[in-house]
Formats: structure tokens, C-alpha cells, sequence
């Protein structure tokens, strides 16, 4: 009996032992899951040849990856798909080239445009970039041209005035968003900073647009 008390005595003097006391397993791992680690002492072990930033990256897929599949390399065919979409017959039907005509555009005033448009260097600007208008600019606008062109032509047809309009529509729904401090849902970003990306630039083309015509018309 007196060993029996003495052994539960001992046992609960035990469990509130110091932690430094009590034994335990080591549980320190060595092994390194297959992966070889660089000498942080060592620059050209840290950034080998394929890790050396954009140069290397856009030689190495111009060496290695095929042209067809690469998205540096890959471009947006425009002309093929104007032709599956048949936007041209639909630009016909829409009357939008009679309406420019009526409003003073025609070949002639659009070439008056090109010594001003290289004077301000977009011509440059639009040939140093040309793979990124084409691959950034062009698939919204030609994939949406089958509902743009009906709109467009109707805005033609109506004058500058329906242009000064939608632009001003669009500058009081960024400027509604902005005092509202209205917020994208789910993400809880600023909409009127967000969406100010898109609708402050288009503002200014379409009102620029209505500028031109207007200037056009006279």
C-alpha cells in the first residue's frame, strides 16, 4: 500500500516537473525534399542564366518555345478575324460611311489628319508599340465592332451633339462614383479610381471624337 501511494505520488510530481526537466524527442528535420539550396555567398549560384530577368526570358522563348504558341511572339489576326466576323458588309449595312460622308469625313479629311498626328509623335509612339495596340487594343475593339458599328453609325448620324452627350454621361457616372466613394463589390476597391482608368480616357475620346466631327462639319 505505502508503495503504491508513493509511486502515485511521484507520478503526479511529475506533471508539474519544469519543462527543461522533461525529455523530449528532437523533432528537427535534415532533409531538404529534393531541393538543391544556393550559397547565399555565391551571386551566380543565386540568379543562374534562366533567372536573369526579362532579356533572358524573351531569348529564351524566342530559342525555345514555338513562335505559334509563344505570347511574345503571338500576335492578333486582325484581318482574319474583320473577315470572320464580316464587318465589312456589316459597315456597309450600317450606314455609318454615308453618315460620315454627310458630315464632312470623307479620305480627304482624314489624310489632312496624318502631319499632325506625326507631328505629336503618335505615329512613332504607334510603331514602336505596334505589337501591343495589336495584341492589347485590337481583339476588344474588332470582337465588339459587330455591336459598336450600329451604335457608332446611329451617333454619326445624330451629330457632335450625341458624342458631347455620351461624353458627358459618362464624366457625371465617374464623378457620381468618386463623391460616392463607391466601392467595386466583393473586392472592396475604390470604383471611382478603378473604373476612372477606363471612363476618364474614354471620356476624352469620345468627346474628342465629337470635336472632330463638329470641326469636320464646318
Amino acid at each position: 500500500m505505502k508503495l503504491a501511494i508513493c509511486t502515485s505520488l511521484l507520478a503526479s510530481a511529475s506533471a508539474f516537473a519544469p519543462q527543461s526537466f522533461v525529455a523530449r524527442r528532437s523533432t528537427k528535420l535534415n532533409e531538404n525534399f529534393g531541393l538543391t539550396l544556393p550559397n547565399l555567398n555565391d551571386t551566380d549560384e543565386i540568379t543562374p542564366d534562366e533567372l536573369l530577368g526579362e532579356a533572358k526570358y524573351k531569348q529564351w522563348v524566342g530559342e525555345e518555345v514555338d513562335p505559334q504558341n509563344s505570347f511574345l511572339n503571338r500576335q492578333y489576326d486582325i484581318l482574319g478575324r474583320v473577315r470572320e466576323l464580316d464587318l465589312l458588309g456589316k459597315t456597309a449595312d450600317s450606314g455609318l460611311l454615308s453618315a460620315l460622308d454627310a458630315q464632312g469625313v470623307d479620305l480627304e479629311t482624314i489624310e489632312s489628319l496624318l502631319p499632325t498626328l506625326q507631328n505629336l509623335g503618335a505615329l512613332e509612339v504607334a510603331g514602336n508599340n505596334q505589337q501591343l495596340l495589336i495584341n492589347l487594343l485590337a481583339p476588344p475593339l474588332v470582337e465588339g465592332a459587330p455591336l459598336i458599328i450600329p451604335v457608332l453609325a446611329g451617333a454619326v448620324k445624330t451629330g457632335p451633339i450625341a458624342f458631347f452627350g455620351a461624353a458627358a454621361a459618362l464624366a457625371a457616372v465617374e464623378a457620381s462614383l468618386v463623391t460616392s466613394h463607391a466601392q467595386i463589390p466583393f473586392v472592396g476597391l475604390s470604383a471611382g479610381f478603378y473604373l476612372g482608368l477606363l471612363l476618364v480616357p474614354l471620356t476624352g475620346v469620345i468627346g474628342g471624337a465629337g470635336v472632330a466631327l463638329a470641326g469636320a462639319k464646318k
